[in-house]
């Protein structure tokens, strides 16, 4: 029982200090390996948002018939958000690509809706 509280805690104290050097990741230049950590935990965590950002983002550019285009890109975009994720969540401490910049764009799942 104490165990899972000790999880419990450390998974919340993570989930803190990223979401607060996430806050501040679209204002600076410059990439950081805690934002390509949580670029990955992201990608890992939300890749299902794929889906209704990419009927957002068709339906706005092509009206209603972006809603089928939307759907299909999302997903096969959600695997690929997934996978970067992965690869973004153990590469995190190396500087590849260079200056830990973002291989996705948009750099969150939860852009689209921005």
């Amino acid at each position: 029982m104490k165990k899972s509280h000790f999880y419990l805690l450390a998974a919340f104290t993570a989930l803190t200090f990223f979401s607060v050097s996430n806050a501040y990741a679209h204002s600076s230049a410059a990439h950081t390996s805690a934002q390509k950590f949580g670029r990955g935990l992201a990608g890992m965590t939300t890749g299902f948002l794929e889906i209704p950002g990419n009927i957002v983002k068709e339906t706005q550019a092509k009206g209603a018939v972006g809603f089928p285009i939307g759907l299909a890109t999302g997903l096969g975009m959600t695997v690929t958000r997934e996978l970067v994720g992965v690869y973004e969540f153990i590469s995190a401490p190396f500087p590849v690509p260079s200056g830990f910049r973002p291989i996705l764009t948009p750099e969150y799942p939860w852009d689209y809706f921005e």
